[in-house]
């Protein structure tokens, strides 16, 4: 496992969350730091690249040239890749890399990654990210598990992180990380059909009046807006992570059909994003 001296970071995948990462870990000044993504040398990936370059970020010619020589490997990419992205890095990890897989998959997912990259001689760190990046940045409070979840997580707040330590089996962190997302991004769904359904009848203020008098203190107008944007921003990435608490549910002999329309909920609300 890499030390508190480790100097190169490797992200795969270079969306929201590697490059707020990113952004905050060069302000060290002591840190190398390289990234990878599928859609590097595609017109949809335009942006990513100019980030990377514009931050001083390598862009690596595939994943394996971006790990070559980190000390720590993140996987930032989307829940439906992260078993596969886990795959192909056990074929070009060595044994000494920390490979942290920040994605919000389900646990089972989490486990096969785990056994996976174990066999590269890597180690495998389940890491749950439990809130919104932009606002926090580095320091997102993030959940680690797997045997060397503790040691990882001292290397990792070493570097700036807010990494808890909280199972030395794998899948319980991201478990805790589902479950709250069943209820986060639930009412995501329910609020965006609420307040549309409201607005058509033109009832919002009696409704958002009846909500403040059942739970006070909250200021439904500006949740209302706030969870609408989110959903249409990030409806297609929330759906995919949705997708895998139903997937979880589902291993646990549940049924996955609400958590499932909440998936379908959270990609029918999504903006479509322009070319």
């Amino acid at each position: 496992m890499a030390d508190h001296n480790s100097r190169a970071i490797a992200f795969i995948g270079f969306g929201e969350v590697a490059q707020t990462f990113s952004r905050a870990l060069l302000k060290r000044g002591d840190l190398r730091l390289s990234a990878y993504d599928i859609v590097f040398g595609q017109p949809a990936g335009a942006a990513k690249l100019a980030a990377a370059g514009a931050m001083g970020v390598r862009v690596g010619a595939s994943a394996a040239d971006a790990a070559a020589g980190a000390d720590i490997v993140i996987s930032a990419v989307t829940a439906s890749a992260a078993e596969e992205v886990a795959q192909l890095a056990a074929t070009y990890l060595t044994p000494g890399q920390m490979f942290v897989d920040v994605n919000s998959a389900a646990p089972t997912t989490k486990q096969r990654a785990a056994q996976a990259v174990g066999a590269s001689g890597a180690d495998y760190i389940e890491v749950a990210v439990m809130a919104p990046v932009l606002a926090p940045g580095l320091r997102v409070p993030c959940l680690a598990g797997g045997p060397t979840a503790g040691a990882a997580a001292d290397v990792l707040n070493a570097l700036g992180m807010n990494v808890t330590a909280v199972a030395s089996e794998y899948g319980r962190a991201s478990a805790m990380k589902l479950c709250r997302s069943i209820i986060i991004k639930g009412l995501e769904a329910l609020m965006v059909d609420c307040a549309q359904a409201s607005e058509k009848w033109g009832v919002t203020d009696t409704v958002f009046a009846s909500f403040t008098e059942t739970y006070p203190g909250i200021d439904w107008t500006a949740l209302s807006a706030n969870m609408q944007e989110r959903v249409a921003t990030h409806g297609v990435r929330r759906a995919a992570e949705m997708e895998e608490a139903a997937e979880m549910v589902r291993a646990l002999g549940m049924n996955p059909d609400l958590v499932a329309a909440v998936a379908a909920a959270q990609l029918r609300g999504a903006k479509p994003k322009t070319p």
